[in-house]
């Protein structure tokens, strides 16, 4: 079979599907974590290397409150739970997005996954927690203007490759699939940059009850593409 090295998923639809099942919107969430845990585990064992998971986007503030701090809380919850677990398989976690901008329990809890993991060879698990595409773009703009002004880069010289060294993705390849689960076709300020030449792919499905099978059927419409290595 045919694998792509760096799968992305936009996890769309655990408030939707909350609603659905009669439970609050936050219960959803929850639903979704553990729909996650079964994604990390299925990605390990088909052999992708790199998952980039769209956790909380920076348009996400705009949601009611009671359901931003349960958003917030939940990566304390997740990786308290998870991190010895991961430890164990050696999975890796990286995070991208303005953490700086997080509540400190938060920001904390994902700082304390990257560090603990940092030297773990095996899957990596990018978590895109207060991401935006835009964002992104313009930070790596502001960084790459300051090194520019201190004469660390000659402007003319500046290409692709350099600049993706000041993106928050700076430590990953860049995805050959986009997964967008929920029912909506669009991208949502999602890896922008990054996801210029991906393939995407559509499910109706809400993300809680997405599984193995579906990971592998998104994958292997990537392979009647025709858009993937071969392993």
């Amino acid at each position: 079979m045919n694998i792509p090295e760096h799968v992305a998923i936009m996890m769309d639809g655990n408030g939707r599907w909350g609603k659905r099942k009669g439970l609050t919107r936050s219960q959803g969430h929850f639903a979704g974590a553990k729909a996650m845990e079964k994604i990390i585990d299925a990605s390990m064992d088909i052999g992708i290397n790199f998952l980039t998971l769209y956790a909380f986007s920076s348009e996400n503030w705009k949601r009611p409150e009671d359901e931003v701090n349960y958003l917030m809380h939940l990566p304390v919850k997740f990786f308290k739970q998870k991190l010895p677990e991961f430890m164990k398989r050696n999975i890796r976690i990286l995070v991208s997005g303005n953490i700086a901008a997080l509540p400190e329990p938060t920001k904390n809890a994902l700082i304390k996954a990257v560090e603990k993991t940092v030297d773990n060879t095996g899957l990596t698990v990018n978590f895109a927690f207060n991401y935006g595409g835009r964002d992104d773009i313009l930070q790596a703009v502001r960084k790459v203007i300051g090194e520019v002004q201190r004469n660390n880069i000659d402007f003319d010289e500046l290409n692709e490759g350099m600049f993706h060294q000041f993106l928050y993705t700076r430590d990953l390849p860049d995805p050959e699939l986009v997964i967008r689960t929920g029912g909506e076709k669009r991208v949502s300020n999602f890896l922008l940059w990054q996801s210029c030449m991906s393939d995407l792919y559509f499910t109706d499905v809400y993300f809680p009850d997405f599984d193995k099978d579906m990971l592998i059927e998104a994958v292997s419409e990537l392979q009647r593409r025709g858009t993937i290595r071969a392993i």
